[in-house]
């Protein structure tokens, strides 16, 4: 009974209280539907909204809201009840608004007029993050896309603290401390600034990766499964590596691909677990599922028909019994594009465009694994049209010449990738993006198909403009290098924006000078395709070099002496040279005729003459094979050359004394052979880890007789290389870092200054030279190219064949990087350790830790 009569006072009550209100809503006050201290759900009532307003909005659109409400004019609606709850759920998940509020303004008769009142949430006005760099700030603001205007919500707190918690992760601050408050914005009402203050922490670090679960292999193995997480291990003398989360997927992609290479294709992860082991380091927890290790079975093809199976097994490679690698099978029957021995090559370098292989597991019994290949052939290809796309100055036949497939020819992959190659190699596209589609408008019925490729010019033009001080004086040098050059436009006026260009010629102009003393000038050009149809390599390269000793006289100006030391050296040199098909296209032969005269009046110290004129007339025969990927930055191939430089034996006839005669008259025509042999090879170790190895000899000999060895020509080693003043002496410059410039001298030359000087300033006739030079990329696009490296290099100079020995060498070892820029060529900059002194020299004059470069000619030999 007492529950009944508390109903039942509930009810008078709240009938009351709606009436009331229902009575006060015309002339008095609005009442909150949704209170039910206004008006109870016991005494619900229907009406028709005769009309729906929104109060307290600034910044959003009125009907935009009313729409969201669902309270629309006309409609029938239940009052109290939940869809008048809903009003405010639904605007209240906007995220807009600090509080909403439905009013029933007025009620008239069955018409009800609604009021929906809102608290708008304050905007942004900014956002401050405090406690990083300005550039980190930076790029978290534009993370954040932080523009003003935004509604400051738990939301927008909750996105700002998870950005720069992502941020600070992928720099290795796994753990900051982020503390996040809004302040009013005192320029704007209704305005907030967030400000993020963060303590980034220390980086972590790994402590030590743990593995259970395992038994098929050692942590250590495991470990180096993991590329890419390196815990604390004795042998890293700077510490573990940082942890990043992006390297730590790689990672556990990795650890996983190389436990089913190795048979455990059931293997995975089932647990792993990262947790803080001090302030700046973690350790991580995996846990691992191995299962069986599986063996080849049973190997049956479907689909072949040009090829037996027996054909296909040979080149597959993989025997019943051997382990199952999912990954091994599938490089052998489709692998990387520069492979050529894979069951994909195989058809693919035969026409068959359409190729397509796919193993299928058809059954697992126990631990061994069934396959069955499934092969579609499709048919075999012509190529109908080649397309160029990008190469917008250069003409298309030269792109075209470069390229080994023509129309009428069988597609082959080889030749496809063999002429990528060779239109990187022309040096005037952007290797990254020669992109080849060789199923460009594929005609399936009629068997043909166009290659299009699309390429990126780049600049390829250099310019050298430098000065420095040397030898007592400033030498400034111009240099200009066009490497695009046309010379059929060069008397057409509107081809020359600047120059003429586009045919693939090379034109080279370079001057050096410092006034009087000395002058050296260089013109070369040269033309790969000599009449447009073979691959007919011609060059010409003339160029003179004097300098004449001056004194800074009283009159402040410098002034010649009388009989003063002077030297010129002038000569041209034509190459003819042509790439041949056999033993494959990669070999290339040139032949080369020079002439150079050496002017030589009172030049002591240098030469084993001083006075007179000598003539230096000359034959060159080179056989090189290149197959290096790429110019600037190469990861496969090798560069192999061999070449023989003989003059005429003019001790035969020419009746000479060469033990009574004057040193003007033995010099006069020099005579000499000369051998070189350079091998360069690049392997790739690991990712973009480049091993450059290469080996270099050269000797200077003569025919036999009397004839003394001749003072030009010889090699000097030591320095960066770089002909620059040496240049007018007629010596070859062999870079050696670590070492000064031609300071790697024989034993056997004695140890008096004088003799040291003339040996490094004239040269060894006998070098060898040995270097391991491993590089990483830092930078590989259009605009430059940039590269660490670290070298081992060994080499030597001796006097005659009687010391020779190649084992016997001098050895530096160091660090550099390679910037290229296309306007000025390579750059490089190396520090060099020496460990071997010259005997009889200061170290202060052989050792040269810094070495400076600027190569210019990145096209090969």
């Amino acid at each position: 009974m007492k529950h009944i009569f508390v109903k039942l006072a509930f009810i008078i009550t709240s009938l009351f209280v709606f009436y009331s209100a229902q009575a006060q809503v015309p002339g008095n006050r609005p009442i909150n539907v949704n209170d039910p201290n206004e008006i109870s759900y016991l005494n619900q009532k229907n009406y028709t909204i005769g009309g729906v307003d929104v109060t307290g909005v600034e910044y959003l659109d009125k009907d935009v809201l009313i729409t969201i409400s669902k309270l629309n004019v006309g409609q029938y609606i239940e009052v109290p009840s939940e869809q008048t709850a809903s009003v405010i759920k639904d605007l209240m998940n906007q995220n807009l608004f600090e509080e909403v509020q439905l009013y029933a303004t007025r009620i008239e008769g069955e018409t009800i007029f609604f009021e929906i009142r809102v608290v708008e949430r304050p905007r942004l006005a900014g956002i401050e993050v405090k406690g990083l760099k300005k550039s980190q700030a930076e790029e978290v603001r534009k993370r954040l896309n932080a523009s003003s205007g935004k509604i400051v919500n738990e939301n927008l707190l909750r996105t700002t603290r998870s950005t720069i918690e992502k941020y600070l992760r992928e720099k290795s601050y796994l753990y900051p401390d982020i503390k996040i408050t809004t302040t009013p914005d005192s320029t704007q009402a209704n305005y907030q600034t967030v400000t993020a203050e963060v303590d980034r922490n220390r980086k972590i670090k790994v402590r030590k990766v743990n593995f259970t679960g395992s038994e098929a292999f050692s942590n250590r193995q495991l470990r180096k499964f993991l590329k890419g997480v390196k815990p604390r291990a004795w042998y890293r003398i700077f510490g573990p590596g940082r942890f990043k989360e992006d390297k730590y997927e790689e990672a556990k992609e990795n650890l996983i691909a190389k436990m089913q290479d190795r048979g455990y294709r059931d293997a995975e992860i089932l647990k792993d677990s990262i947790w803080r082991y001090d302030d700046n380091e973690i350790a991580i927890d995996f846990d691992l599922y191995e299962g069986p290790k599986y063996y080849v079975g049973n190997i049956t093809w479907t689909g072949n028909s040009k090829y037996q199976d027996s054909i296909l097994n040979l080149i597959l490679g993989i025997n019943k019994g051997d382990v199952y690698s999912e990954e091994k099978l599938n490089a052998r029957l489709q692998g990387p594009t520069r492979a050529s021995d894979d069951i994909a090559a195989l058809y693919q370098n035969d026409g068959y465009l359409t190729f397509q292989v796919e193993p299928i597991i058809k059954k697992i019994d126990k631990d061994t694994v069934d396959l069955e290949i499934q092969m579609f052939e499709g048919k075999q290809y012509t190529i109908n049209n080649v397309i160029l796309k990008g190469n917008d100055v250069t003409n298309d036949r030269v792109v075209l010449r470069s390229i080994f497939l023509k129309p009428g020819m069988k597609y082959s992959r080889e030749a496809l990738v063999s002429s990528i190659r060779e239109i990187s190699q022309l040096g005037m596209f952007d290797e990254q993006k020669i992109t080849p589609n060789p199923a460009k408008n594929l005609n399936m019925e009629e068997g043909t198909t166009d290659l299009e490729f699309t390429v990126a010019e780049k600049a390829s033009d250099q310019v050298e403009l430098s000065g420095g001080y040397g030898a007592g004086q400033v030498i400034g040098t111009l240099g200009l290098n066009f490497n695009n050059f046309s010379t059929k436009n060069f008397f057409k006026k509107d081809s020359w924006k600047p120059l003429p260009r586009g045919d693939g010629q090379r034109l080279s102009i370079r001057g050096q000078t410092s006034g009087r003393r000395y002058q050296s000038y260089n013109f070369s050009f040269s033309e790969p395709w000599l009449g447009g149809k073979k691959p007919i390599y011609f060059g010409l390269n003339a160029y003179v070099s004097n300098m004449r000793e001056m004194f800074f006289g009283r009159d402040g100006q410098w002034t010649e002496r009388e009989n003063a030391p002077f030297i010129n050296m002038h000569g041209v040199t034509a190459t003819l040279g042509r790439r041949l098909n056999w033993p494959d296209r990669y070999f290339q032969v040139n032949s080369s005729l020079s002439f150079q005269r050496y002017v030589l009046n009172n030049y002591q110290g240098l030469f084993l003459f001083a006075d007179g004129d000598s003539y230096n007339i000359n034959f060159t025969q080179e056989i090189s094979r290149n197959t290096v990927d790429a110019p600037i930055y190469p990861t496969s191939g090798s560069n192999i050359r061999l070449s023989v430089q003989l003059t005429p034996p003019y001790s035969l006839w020419n009746n000479i004394d060469y033990k009574t005669a004057p040193a003007n008259e033995v010099y006069k025509f020099v005579e000499y052979h000369k051998w070189k042999f350079d091998s360069q090879w690049y392997t790739t170790i690991a990712g973009k880890l480049v091993l450059k190895s290469q080996a270099q000899f050269g000797y200077l000999g003569m025919y036999g007789g009397d004839a003394p060895i001749s003072p030009f020509e010889r090699f000097v080693l030591g320095g960066d290389g770089m002909q620059g003043f040496d240049f007018l002496q007629g010596t070859e410059i062999i870079a050696m870092r670590g070492y000064a410039n031609g300071t790697v001298i024989p034993e056997s030359t004695g140890n008096g200054t004088a003799a040291q000087n003339i040996a490094v300033r004239s040269g060894s006739p006998l070098y060898a030279r040995y270097q391991l030079e491993l590089r990483h990329p830092i930078m590989l696009n259009e605009q430059a190219t940039v590269f660490a490296l670290a070298f081992a290099e060994a080499g030597n100079t001796w006097n005659s064949f009687q010391e020779f020995n190649p084992f016997k060498v001098r050895r530096t070892v160091g660090i550099g990087a390679r910037i290229f820029l296309p306007i000025f060529g390579m750059l490089g900059i190396d520090y060099g350790h020496a460990f071997d002194p010259i005997p009889g020299m200061a170290e202060s004059r052989w050792r040269q830790n810094f070495t400076f470069s600027i190569i210019q000619n990145m096209g090969g030999f």
